[in-house]
């Protein structure tokens, strides 16, 4: 037998603060998987999104492409609609801008503006753009419009996310 006897007072105290300390712990993990699960799961950023146009229909005039995603915002998923302008450059290459302006987020369209032809024109305070997607000095844009990443699969356009261009 040990020495060191455990009062009745002891023995509840010790008892009560273990099964306490479960009880809060069974508490708080569900809590703190709620929190971290979404930080901790991978996320597929690289991958490139089908779109209904084929490769051998685009032109060097832009035209207008819709796609769809699926978006995922914790454990929310909701199917999306993005919008690409699609041309092909003077060297044969395919580009795909984006629509949003770079002033506040309207969205641009292609030939629009009688006074101003062959240029993407954002119809909220009159911001202009170069076919290639450079904002026109002098208009409301700071920015030129990003670009999506593109590739060629089974003959279709695939786009990625959109980003900055380069040297912006």
């Amino acid at each position: 037998m040990s020495k060191h006897r455990v009062s009745r007072r002891q023995f509840l105290n010790y008892t009560l603060t273990g099964v306490g300390g479960f009880m809060a712990a069974g508490m708080l993990m569900p809590m703190v998987r709620f929190a971290v699960d979404p930080v901790l799961k991978g996320e597929d950023a690289g991958d490139f999104i089908a779109t209904p146009l084929k490769v051998a229909d685009i032109t060097n005039e832009p035209q207008k492409v819709n796609f769809t995603f699926t978006q995922k915002d914790a454990w929310y998923e909701s199917e999306e609609t993005g919008t690409a302008w699609v041309f092909k450059n003077e060297g044969g290459e395919i580009v795909a801008l984006s629509p949003v302006c770079k002033h506040l987020g309207c969205v641009v369209d292609w030939n629009t503006d009688k006074k101003n032809p062959n240029m993407f024109f954002c119809p909220c305070h009159y911001g202009l753009y170069e076919k290639d997607g450079t904002n026109v000095p002098g208009t409301p844009p700071l920015a030129p419009l990003d670009v999506y990443p593109t590739k060629e699969k089974d003959g279709f356009l695939y786009v990625g996310k959109a980003e900055p261009r380069k040297g912006a």
